[in-house]
């Protein structure tokens, strides 16, 4: 038997660990174990789905957000949440990039360098939550050297309330639950990058 699929981004072996218990060699994408909404379409001039990400998203490259647009979303939208989570971070959690949530349901737009932690590129409310580096603002992509490609998942959520209701020092997955628990749709552009 050939590897199985689990959900759109993990994969497994047949049953090599004991109990029958297949071993996943990757794991699964983020949004695998919350309610299925709704896609919506997200597109980005600095990001290409299925590719490689480029220097500029790296941490020790430009280190800078990349530009995202969205649309197709539903008209119970209230406010939108764009995150960006690597999976594959040998954490046992994987390893959050960058969360912006309460972004006003009239923006459908992220210019390159929103996420900079000095809100130039942000619209107003919106509220930048702390990453997995400990800072508030978009942390680039620094996967161990050697440990193979790593995915970064950019997400735009369409939300079905206007704010969230946390601050800029919840977890993030606390922020990461709460944007699957309200999310009326949402879309993602997938990337990789190693470090060889």
């Amino acid at each position: 038997m050939g590897p199985v699929r689990l959900g759109s981004g993990a994969t497994s072996v047949s049953s090599p660990l004991p109990g029958g218990v297949p071993a996943v060699t990757r794991p699964p994408l983020p949004h695998d174990f919350q309610r299925q909404v709704p896609d919506l379409t997200v597109t980005s001039t600095d990001v290409t789905d299925g590719g490689t990400l480029g220097e500029a998203q790296v941490l020790a490259g430009g280190d800078l957000s990349p530009q995202l647009s969205w649309s197709g979303f539903p008209a119970e939208t209230k406010s939108f949440a764009v995150t960006c989570f690597d999976p594959d971070a040998p954490t046992g959690s994987g390893w959050w990039h960058w969360i912006v949530f309460d972004i006003p349901a009239t923006v459908t737009s992220l210019p390159t360098g929103a996420g900079s932690g000095d809100f130039a590129g942000l619209p107003a409310g919106a509220v930048q939550g702390r990453n997995d580096y400990g800072t508030k603002n978009f942390g680039g992509a620094a996967p161990p050297a050697g440990h193979g490609p790593h995915r970064y998942v950019f997400s735009v959520t369409a939300l079905g309330v206007e704010k969230l209701g946390l601050d800029s020092d919840t977890s993030a997955a606390a922020i990461g639950a709460t944007i699957g628990f309200q999310a009326v749709a949402r879309g993602t552009v997938i990337a990789e990058y190693e470090n060889k």
